[in-house]
């Protein structure tokens, strides 16, 4: 057990687990470092906690803790300086112009659900969340209340749900949770237009930064990530920038996984 105190005062207790089979990268062992579950956190502490690189996975707290890789790297987007690219442009203005969107309180809905599998069959098949893609999984990845304020922003086509983005509400941010969409409508690209919509919504309730979670170099999934600039990675110690035309590979020291 480690002990780790926020800057709101707050003292945590951390555990870490054994090693298993890492989330993001093939034939890599992983260690996870969570903070004690029995404590409940609000916003204003998950805040703090999020700001030194944890997430949250439904009432969970973790933050990598491997130790002899150093993959995971925490980044935000500073979204007032935010500047899209061409691709980026041409995607927000293809599906803004007939593509509605409404926000609402986390609440599980059978629409969105249906959506998830359909999204998880498609696009993580042989992944272990396919394999668990039941209601329950679903309610407590995703629904089930945590001490938080979660918000489930979907998105409609013609009166259809195409997407939805999970989205935590911070006191400096928002943090997209989890996005899931429509995996027979590539060509719009709802993964990249449901980010610049919530680029958009933390401008518009004046909040800095979207959290993205960790990108990965070396994971596929993740590259999408780098695309969004100007871009902050968390180093183990400071957030750092890279502008448009920086790369962030072979850029970042130890990010700070392994300590707490």
């Amino acid at each position: 057990m480690r002990v780790m105190k926020l800057d709101t005062g707050q003292l945590l207790s951390l555990y870490v687990t054994g090693e298993h089979d890492c989330a993001y990268l093939d034939r890599q062992q992983a260690r996870t470092l969570f903070v004690d579950p029995r404590v409940r956190l609000d916003s204003e502490s998950y805040q703090a906690l999020i700001d030194c690189g944890f997430r949250r996975s439904g009432a969970h707290i973790y933050r990598p803790a491997c130790q002899n890789c150093t993959a995971c790297t925490p980044v935000r987007l500073p979204v007032a300086a935010f500047v899209p690219n061409r691709s980026q442009r041409r995607t927000w203005q293809r599906n803004a112009a007939d593509i509605t969107w409404h926000d609402g309180p986390a609440a599980f809905c059978a629409e969105h659900f249906a959506l998830y599998q359909q999204y998880l069959q498609a696009r993580h098949a042989d992944g272990s969340m396919a394999e668990d893609a039941s209601e329950d999984s679903y309610r407590r990845f995703l629904i089930d209340p945590w001490g938080g304020n979660t918000r489930l922003i979907e998105f409609r086509l013609g009166g259809r749900l195409v997407g939805v983005a999970v989205t935590d509400l911070l006191p400096l941010g928002f943090s997209a949770v989890y996005t899931f969409f429509d995996p027979a409508l590539r060509e719009r690209a709802l993964g990249t237009f449901c980010v610049l919509m919530q680029i958009r919504m933390a401008q518009l309730f004046r909040r800095p930064y979207l959290y993205l979670g960790y990108w990965i170099s070396a994971s596929r999934k993740m590259v999408y990530k780098e695309r969004f600039r100007p871009i902050e990675a968390w180093d183990g110690r400071q957030w750092r920038r890279f502008e448009r035309g920086q790369g962030l590979t072979g850029s970042l020291g130890r990010t700070g996984a392994g300590s707490a």
